[in-house]
């Protein structure tokens, strides 16, 4: 053998040597010696104690999968620790942020000359993980920077086992204390799913509670998909959702059939963060997709549908994460709409509604406007445009409300109704309401007209009506100020006005309506029988709650009736008169005028003995009649016109040039003469 050669045989028999060398000392070697050099380490890099307080070993093995080439034949690394913990910032309220009795992974050798860690599994035995967040923000999971600028390594972590796991999350800011305990499933027919959890806390201040199956292995990588199947109480709201999450490490897409369940929709804001309405008791199941991100992702909540109270309720919503506000859009429909089941937006409910869907404010029982406040400091979290349609509408069985259609929109506070429309008894309603969350109290605007309501549509089931050829128009204009209903109508300024032309008036008729004033009212002029309405015409104008009219006259056949006095909206109290003047035999009891006191609740209507009766009713009537004719007749214009017999007097009216005043008694009496 040449001098060469020999020098090449002796160099690679003394590089096998050291490496055989190197390979008995890697596999003798007590790892539990390098054990106080890497608790230093890691804790100097992340700025809190980390502890390896049990046995390390080190083990090589085969590289896991099919290894191209010579690949194959490089043994991985494979560590395992035991009673690894990792402590909290000194502000938390446990000691470890995270404690496990094993820890077990493996790393490829060769990413790490591409500064890469990459480890294709990581298995956690009995893990328990502490997360806390304090009112200011600060978090346990966030840690200190270290270094100017970002780190050349780069973590892949792949796949994740837990056994035995305990997660606790206590947030300040979401009032939450929940905990979550996740273990193997027993034998059995479990499909896809081989780990299952339990949950138990509080949230919101509401109890917590539920469980739910997962895949066994938790699957980091890129397009995997997860399976996941769980179910929650909320205080009084249950979700179930079954789909896939695709990529869990970074929550790139969920797939779920979610259904929710609870008292109210509002009650969803502490979860979702999405201003929903007061509702009744209400239940949805949809097809869920999305994906989180860092202004609240972009979600699609598509072909849901459900109950809300005895109404159906379907559509689709797009929710979109953006600034300044997140944005809400879709669309939602109701075949069946029950009436009563719209109360709950505006406090309308009753108490034991309220009671249910945990109201904060009670409807006192001597009111009758609602009382509950907005709750406008939502109104800014988000943007809204949502179409909604009601095809159907039912209140008590028969009213033949329908076609209610109404565009939704919520921007910066300021929620808009725009436009209000409803089919009504062959007519239509339409309103356009504002409602400027931002001031406070809110700052609220209204217009509202009435065309073409025919009354034998609105009563279908009261036999009298159904030859009735009268119909209502009317128009409203309001502005308001206040946080409820009552407060914004005990505010108002503005005007009402309307028109009834050709139809009939009995006390059956107005109990149906539900207007117990005036079905007393009817009472004491004519007793309990139909009597036919020629005309009837209101004008009223409203200042700070305060109904004036400035026009009220009822033209029938056997009387000519105007009212003055006032309604005041905001103590819900009546000071009216009525002065009738008949025109036939059965109006024989009063020539003195009925007033109508008290409250809305409890009015008290009777025979005012006090003041003489107008001798000249008609001309009385005409004369109330005259400043606001000519703004009365459109009305009349839009149905049957002039020839009508509102028509005619208001005609009538227009030429009258000085109204006359009602014969008063004694001075000093009030409009009810007490």
């Amino acid at each position: 053998m040449s001098r060469p050669a020999k020098i090449l045989a002796w160099s690679m028999s003394g590089l096998f040597a050291v490496l055989a060398l190197a390979v008995a000392v890697l596999l003798s070697f007590d790892w539990n010696r390098v054990t106080p050099w890497i608790n230093s380490h890691v804790s100097e890099a992340t700025g809190r104690r980390f502890s390896i307080d049990g046995k390390l070993a080190l083990t090589w093995h085969a590289p896991p999968g099919a290894q191209e080439g010579w690949r194959h034949w490089i043994p991985w690394p494979h560590l395992t620790a035991k009673d690894v913990s990792f402590g909290n910032p000194d502000w938390a309220s446990e000691a470890d942020m995270a404690h496990a009795r094993e820890i077990t992974f493996s790393v490829n050798p060769l990413a790490l000359l591409n500064h890469r860690i990459v480890i294709p599994l990581l298995a956690l035995e009995a893990p328990h993980l502490s997360l806390e967040r304090l009112h200011d923000g600060r978090n346990n999971w966030t840690f200190k920077k270290t270094g100017d600028g970002p780190s050349a390594w780069q973590l892949d972590l792949q796949q994740l086992i837990l056994t035995q796991a305990s997660i606790h999350l206590l947030d300040a800011v979401k009032r939450a204390d929940l905990t979550a305990n996740i273990d193997t499933l027993g034998s059995g027919n479990t499909g896809d799913y081989r780990i299952g959890w339990q949950l138990a806390g509080t949230f919101n201040g509401a109890p917590v509670n539920g469980s739910g199956r997962a895949g066994s292995v938790l699957s980091l990588r890129e397009q995997a998909k997860y399976p996941v199947d769980a179910h929650v109480r909320i205080g009084k709201t249950r979700i179930d959702a079954s789909g896939t999450l695709t990529e869990p490490g970074k929550l790139a897409a969920l797939d779920l059939r979610l259904k929710i369940a609870g008292v109210s929709m509002a009650q969803l804001y502490p979860l979702i963060n999405i201003v929903l309405p007061e509702t009744p008791p209400f239940s949805t199941e949809g097809h869920l997709t999305g994906a989180p991100g860092a202004m609240g992702g972009n979600w699609n909540y598509e072909k849901f549908s459900g109950k809300v109270g005895a109404s159906d309720i379907a559509g689709s919503l797009r929710f979109q994460g953006r600034r300044p506000r997140p944005y809400l859009e879709g669309t939602v429909r109701s075949n069946y709409l029950n009436f009563k089941d719209l109360a709950p937006l505006i406090g309308a409910d009753s108490n034991e509604s309220k009671a249910l869907r945990d109201a904060p404010v009670r409807q006192p029982e001597d009111k009758t406007l609602p009382v509950e406040a907005f709750k406008t400091g939502r109104w800014t979290s988000i943007d809204a445009d949502v179409q909604f349609t009601g095809k159907k509408i039912v209140r008590k069985a028969e009213l033949p409300i329908d076609n209610l259609v109404t565009r939704i929109h919520l921007l910066d506070g300021t929620l808009s109704l725009a436009p209000l429309k409803f089919g009504v008894a062959g007519g239509a309603l339409v309103s356009n309401l504002t409602l400027d969350g931002k001031t406070n109290p809110v700052q609220a605007e209204m217009k509202l007209s009435a065309r073409h309501l025919k009354l034998r549509q609105l009563f279908p089931t009261l036999e009298p009506m159904r030859t009735s050829l009268g119909e209502i128009n009317g128009d409203a204009a309001l502005t308001a100020r206040g946080n409820s209903v009552a407060a914004l109508l005990g505010s108002s300024n503005g005007e009402v006005k309307a028109v009834i032309n050709q139809g009939t008036v009995s006390k059956f008729l107005l109990e149906a309506m539900g207007l117990n004033i005036g079905s007393v009212v009817v009472t004491q002029l004519f007793g309990d029988r139909q009597v036919k309405l020629n005309c009837a015409v209101t004008d009223f104008v409203m200042d700070k709650g305060i109904m004036h009219p400035r026009a009220f006259v009822v033209d029938t056949e056997d009387a000519k009736i105007h009212v003055n006095g006032n309604i005041d909206l905001g103590r819900e109290q009546l000071a009216l008169t009525i002065y009738p003047e008949s025109t036939g035999l059965r109006v024989i009891s009063l020539r003195s005028p009925l007033y109508v006191n008290g409250t809305f609740k409890n009015p008290d209507v009777g025979v005012n003995k006090g003041v003489l009766a107008a001798k000249a009713g008609s001309a009385v009537a005409l004369g109330l009649l005259a400043p606001v004719a000519a703004a009365l007749i459109p009305l009349v214009n839009v149905g049957p016109g002039e020839k009508s017999e509102c028509g005619t007097l208001l005609a009538q009216a227009a030429a009258t040039t000085k109204p006359v005043a009602p014969v008063v008694g004694k001075q000093g009496e009030n409009a009810s003469g007490r």
